[in-house]
């Protein structure tokens, strides 16, 4: 779920929650449902899982999937008390929420986002939601990479030539002592 980078909404931070992996989208779903049934709107703000559309290239198919900015937390916009304690109300809605961890903060008390870090928390997520883009087609001809997994897994090489159209990266490794082209989806490479 991704969004606008709208600002902070008047009298409210936002917050970190730590919630069980893979829990992130049924959390958020369950906290804005409570939130609507016991009417606390003007406490809880937006609950977010900031994902990022990316094309993966698997077989020659192209598929795009959702995958999460910050994996294990769910951001939360929520107004405090003065001291910076949550509403008991709000907190036992939160806590009685199958998956949830705790708000990262100190003396149980959780701490609100930096604004800079809120900005760039809503702008990345509004940014990735414009374009699904081809994650690891990076590489360029002359690169020096690593094979990651498959027959050649470990093995190092470098990049000869990039077919876009179908996700292959041709890669010259040195086998037996002779250069050798070989054919691997960007996806099983990384980097030198």
């Amino acid at each position: 779920m991704t969004v606008a980078a709208e600002p902070t909404r008047p009298g409210m931070k936002w917050y970190v929650l730590r919630v069980a992996s893979n829990k992130e989208e049924q959390v958020c779903e369950a906290l804005l449902r409570k939130i609507r049934v016991e009417n606390l709107t003007d406490r809880v703000g937006r609950v977010l899982v900031p994902t990022a559309k990316e094309k993966r290239m698997k077989g020659g198919q192209v598929k795009i999937v959702e995958k999460k900015l910050y994996p294990g937390y769910v951001f939360v916009e929520m107004a405090t008390e003065p001291d910076r304690s949550i509403p008991e109300n709000v907190w036992f809605l939160v806590k009685e929420t199958s998956g949830v961890g705790d708000f990262i903060g100190s003396e149980g008390k959780p701490s609100p986002m930096q604004d800079h870090d809120v900005e760039m928390m809503l702008l990345a997520a509004a940014k990735q939601d414009e374009e699904a883009t081809l994650q690891g087609m990076e590489f360029r001809k002359g690169d020096r990479v690593k094979i990651k997994e498959g027959a050649f897994q470990n093995f190092e090489g470098t990049v000869e030539a990039i077919d876009e159209t179908k996700g292959l990266i041709t890669v010259l490794l040195t086998i037996f002592g002779r250069s050798t082209p070989v054919d691997v989806e960007y996806w099983q490479l990384e980097k030198l």
